[in-house]
């Protein structure tokens, strides 16, 4: 644990950590290295959607749509919203839900984004995505930015992302991110009466 991540995790005061973002932002993988960095655990809503259901996200839209998979989610995030010390990696559009929203807000929520052009290359040919399922896959992926981006710019903290930069490297901006965003609660301003 390095000391931005153990300053991170005794200002959080063990709240969980919402990750929101696009498909293919690396929320999955971004959320691991910070959960370690903080001494978290790991959770992400799409995987366990897929556990609880028994399906893939790519069956549930079949069988149910977009509708089905999206109660499903919030079941999910209701449960996972129970817990602390947890970073929790969701769904790119989980926070459409005004309901999901609101327990995403009693943790700090961070949004990762990721220029349009970084998200198509990560995701151009991948068949589980079933909202790229479209005969414009870019125009979908833009019209879905353009649907979540006001509701992804009221996240407590914002870091960019692109195609060159390692994990790591995002790892330790989302740290420094989330920081700033809770600095009043790490460090008090001095009350007047002391000085």
């Amino acid at each position: 644990m390095s000391d931005s991540g153990k300053l991170l995790a005794k200002g959080l005061k063990g709240i969980n950590v919402y990750l929101v973002g696009m498909m293919g932002a690396g929320k999955s993988t971004i959320a691991k290295l910070l959960a370690r960095q903080l001494g978290y655990r790991c959770l992400d809503t799409d995987t366990i959607v897929e556990q609880v259901s028994g399906k893939t996200i790519v069956e549930i839209f079949e069988s149910e749509g977009e509708a089905g998979f999206r109660d499903l989610e919030s079941q999910v995030l209701e449960q996972v919203a129970a817990f602390q010390r947890t970073v929790v990696s969701t769904g790119g559009g989980i926070v459409l839900r005004d309901r999901n929203w609101g327990q995403m807000r009693q943790g700090s929520v961070l949004w990762i984004d990721v220029p349009i052009e970084d998200l198509f290359g990560r995701l151009k040919g991948n068949s589980t995505r079933p909202l790229l399922n479209d005969p414009d896959p870019k125009g979908k992926l833009v019209a879905l930015m353009i649907e979540r981006r006001e509701r992804y710019g009221l996240a407590d903290a914002r870091i960019t992302s692109t195609n060159a930069e390692p994990p790591n490297s995002t790892t330790h901006n989302a740290i420094e991110a989330l920081i700033q965003a809770i600095k009043p609660q790490i460090d008090p301003p001095l009350d007047s009466n002391l000085q």
